[in-house]
């Protein structure tokens, strides 16, 4: 009876240390992948989240300001044509 207790304990801890070492090769794997995708994203000179809405915001500003200029323009030209 003690033998077998011996042996399933050794069983049992032969699992643990396989989980272990399963989980830290994942975690390696996943770590390499995540680095190689990063390189991989800045050699194709993409652009981040952050980057692209800050950009879009100042394009949507600009647009709205020549909206305004043209506004001005136009009611400058029609007042002009008036006299």
């Amino acid at each position: 009876m003690q033998t077998r207790n011996k042996v399933m304990d050794d069983i049992s801890q032969l699992m643990t240390n396989a989980m272990g070492v399963a989980q830290g090769a994942r975690q390696e794997a996943e770590t390499a992948m995540s680095s190689m995708i990063d390189r991989w994203l800045a050699d194709r000179d993409f652009v981040t989240r952050e980057e692209f809405d800050a950009v879009r915001a100042m394009a949507q500003k600009a647009r709205e300001e020549n909206e305004a200029l043209k506004a001005r323009l136009d009611a400058m030209e029609a007042s002009g044509n008036k006299r």
